[in-house]
């Protein structure tokens, strides 16, 4: 681990340089993607060296305590207790940061949630769900553009799409995946009977078209009237958009905006994503060895976590982690979850390369 890390000092000197070079500081692209690669190496340097100059420190506190002074060697055992227990957590925290990079933790995302088992409790549940996303990603500074919406006449989305802009939103979102269950009783039960009810949440790295290989003939692109609940343009001009990619049968539509062109756009931006996904999903497939590892697959048919309103607790299966503040969840305090999800997986990534090593 240690020689990696000199090299990655090494690169990282070089590249210090490379910045304040006459040829780089007039190119633009260039300048922007030498500090993004000194930026991301940055953290890993930071780190690195603190750890050598706590080790340095280390080392002068273990000789202090043959000092003949008594006052100066519990001066110097309280140090070494301090500096150790620090080395382990940079210990710990560089082996996280040469882990392998997932390539798409960088990219937006696509949201897509959708109704399930439980008619319009669970359309209800598909709205407060995407409520609570947005709410999240209003509380860390990213952007929700809805894209496409199937609205019922109760209030709630039997589909909802929206794309989530901001930094690393893909390696945040991407353990949201999977079928989200409630229990609770409907506004409607007269006999206060809880229901359960199901709704199943995909998120997919924003596609770009250089990340997906599609052909302008593998597509069919029908205009038709917009429909459904709400809007103004309903049924006055043929701006809604359906895109069929004929080689793999996905079918993607748009109609939240008046302009033709614009629904094209939206609709295109979702179908990328769905066929970089398609291709995600198809390649883990193919790696049943690290699948068996994880805790669940991450399948959009598993069930990842339960909302249960009477108790006021939100469950999440794959970490067999409770926490009792429901409330909060739904209104977008989300970040407990999202980090207790995100150092799980961190584990069992360190886990499989030592069991590798």
């Amino acid at each position: 681990m240690f020689a990696k890390l000199e090299e990655i000092e090494r690169s990282f000197e070089d590249l210090e340089k490379e910045l304040g070079a006459p040829e780089v500081l007039s190119d633009q692209d260039r300048y922007r993607k030498v500090a993004k690669s000194h930026a991301d190496l940055g953290v890993i340097v930071k780190a690195f060296r603190e750890y050598k100059a706590l080790s340095q420190e280390l080392g002068d506190n273990q000789e202090l305590l043959k000092d003949s002074d008594p006052e100066m060697r519990d001066m110097a055992a309280g140090e070494v207790e301090r500096i150790k227990i620090r080395l382990e957590e940079l210990d710990t925290e560089l082996k996280l940061l040469l882990l392998p990079k997932d390539p798409l933790d960088d990219k937006n995302s696509i949201l897509e949630i959708r109704a399930g088992t439980g008619g319009d409790e669970a359309a209800l549940f598909c709205a407060d769900l995407f409520r609570m996303y947005t709410r999240y990603a209003e509380r860390v500074g990213w952007k929700v553009e809805l894209l496409d919406a199937n609205p019922t006449d109760t209030g709630g989305y039997k589909e909802v799409i929206a794309s989530i802009s901001g930094e690393r939103v893909f390696s945040k979102l991407k353990w949201e995946s999977g079928a989200h269950r409630v229990q609770r009783v409907p506004a409607t039960e007269a006999q206060g009977r809880i229901h359960t009810s199901a709704v199943t949440v995909a998120i997919m790295p924003e596609a770009e078209e250089v990340d997906v290989n599609i052909r302008t003939e593998d597509l069919r692109i029908d205009v038709f009237r917009a429909s459904g609940a709400g809007g103004q343009h309903v049924n006055r001009t043929e701006s809604a958009i359906r895109i069929t990619h004929i080689p793999s049968g996905l079918v993607v539509q748009c109609q939240d905006e008046k302009s033709q062109h614009k629904n094209k756009a939206k609709a295109m931006k979702v179908l990328l994503s769905r066929l970089l996904d398609q291709e995600q999903q198809k390649a883990k497939a193919i790696e049943t060895d690290i699948r068996r590892a994880q805790v669940g697959s991450g399948d959009r048919s598993e069930r990842i976590r339960t909302y249960n309103f009477p108790q006021g607790r939100v469950t999440d299966h794959r970490i067999n982690l409770t926490l009792y503040k429901l409330d909060a969840v739904m209104d977008g305090d989300c970040g407990e979850l999202i980090q207790a999800l995100t150092s799980h997986y961190q584990t069992e990534a360190l886990k499989q390369q030592a069991a590798g090593a």
